[in-house]
């Protein structure tokens, strides 16, 4: 996806640049700077996947920025019970928007794109765009569910500290 998004900014660019020399577009009908208004939508589109899919099926827990002072301060039986109430809760909430989103997206089936059908025809609708958050929510909120029936069956690992090599040895 970031491929795509990266060729499909370099021939922005590209179109950009050409589209101010008259003679290239007159002489090449395909370089005219109208037809490429489908670039921008195609990178927001391709942006808005590559968020929630990445969050969803790549990005592990341990790669997020968190502010875990308080969490590591306490006693394991209490970090373990803070991890089981809010990863509940997350669950709980990403679950409970699924409903909302559903609705939304069944709105956006009849609401087409402005400029990708130059690309992909006239049956791509935005909520083909935005069904990956509805995915997002899923494997997200199942993840923390996984998340909370291991920590009620298995105590909470500790954290690891990283190795710091001695200068003296």
């Amino acid at each position: 996806m970031m491929a795509a998004m990266f060729a499909t900014f370099i021939v922005q660019v590209a179109i950009r640049y050409t589209a101010r020399v008259e003679w290239l577009a007159d002489a090449v009908p395909f370089l005219q700077p109208s037809n490429f208004g489908w670039t921008l939508e195609f990178c927001l589109a391709l942006w808005v996947w590559l968020v929630f899919w990445g969050n969803a099926f790549i990005v592990r827990n341990q790669d997020h920025v968190s502010f875990d002072i308080l969490f590591y301060a306490v006693s394991p039986a209490l970090r373990r019970t803070f991890f089981i109430v809010s990863a509940a809760i997350i669950a709980g909430g990403l679950l409970l928007s699924i409903q909302p989103t559903w609705d939304r997206l069944a709105v956006l089936r009849l609401k087409k794109t402005a400029t990708l059908s130059v690309l992909f025809g006239d049956w791509i609708r935005m909520r083909d765009i935005y069904a990956i958050y509805l995915l997002f929510l899923v494997v997200v909120a199942g993840r923390y569910a996984v998340g909370v029936w291991h920590a009620v069956r298995h105590p909470i690992d500790e954290p690891l500290q990283p190795e710091v090599e001695r200068l003296d040895a």
